[in-house]
């Protein structure tokens, strides 16, 4: 079958692409499996926080990938089935609404991040993570700041991560019709935040989190994990 085609890159992304520079490295120094992670749905009201996983081959190369946060929903549905097929192994996971509230965030995302490595079905020798926090562990992990919009694989597992995420937002919007989660993805925009307040939160919000203090009329409390009382989420 042949491959999806890819979408036609917008002029000011021409100049922006991430790079091979630190697999490359790596490989030279007999690193064989290399994972490039990235998180998206941090900063969601509601639905999962995602993270997503790619090992990259060595010798083959899909041209077009960025941030996924660089490119247009359709742009990365486009490129999603390409880096699919392309990677050795991915996979995503995942921490739903209630375990980000009953963990708090950090612990949520490590929770995402385990459940992600899982599902490759490889032992890595080496993990590429976005920013400059290391949510993995184990002693084999790279940060790199800005690695999203630098690193070829962890601009990948930006992508597989953002589009699985969005489609699971959109597939709840069918249950949750007032909230719009098929437009705002569970981030906050005037009428989600228009339909928290006439409506509160529905069972994939985040009640933990700070919006929960401005809903006034439904009776809705905000709630603490037991690890983090007090903790401002948001």
């Amino acid at each position: 079958m042949a491959a999806p085609t890819a979408p036609m890159l917008r002029k000011a992304l021409k100049r922006r692409a991430p790079g091979l520079s630190v697999e490359r490295e790596l490989w030279a120094a007999g690193h064989e499996v290399l994972v490039g992670m990235d998180e998206v749905g941090r900063g969601s009201w509601a639905g999962p926080l995602t993270i997503g996983a790619a090992v990259l081959p060595a010798d083959r190369r899909v041209n077009k990938v960025r941030d996924s946060k660089q490119l247009t929903e359709r742009e990365r549905e486009a490129l999603f089935d390409r880096i699919a097929g392309w990677c050795v192994a991915w996979s995503i996971g995942h921490a739903s609404a209630r375990e980000c509230d009953e963990l708090g965030m950090s612990e949520a995302q490590r929770l995402a991040a385990r459940r992600a490595l899982d599902g490759l079905g490889l032992v890595p020798d080496q993990v590429l993570l976005d920013g400059n926090w290391d949510f993995v562990g184990g002693g084999n992990t790279r940060k790199i700041v800005r690695g999203d919009a630098s690193c070829l694989s962890i601009s990948a597992a930006s992508i597989l991560a953002k589009v699985t995420r969005d489609r699971i937002m959109r597939a709840e919007a069918v249950h949750y019709p007032p909230y719009d989660f098929e437009w705002n993805k569970g981030y906050p925009c005037p009428r989600h935040k228009m339909a928290l307040r006439g409506l509160g939160p529905s069972a994939i919000h985040r009640h933990s989190w700070a919006f929960m203090d401005d809903i006034p009329w439904t009776g809705a409390k905000r709630t603490f994990p037991p690890s983090a009382q007090g903790t401002l989420f948001a």
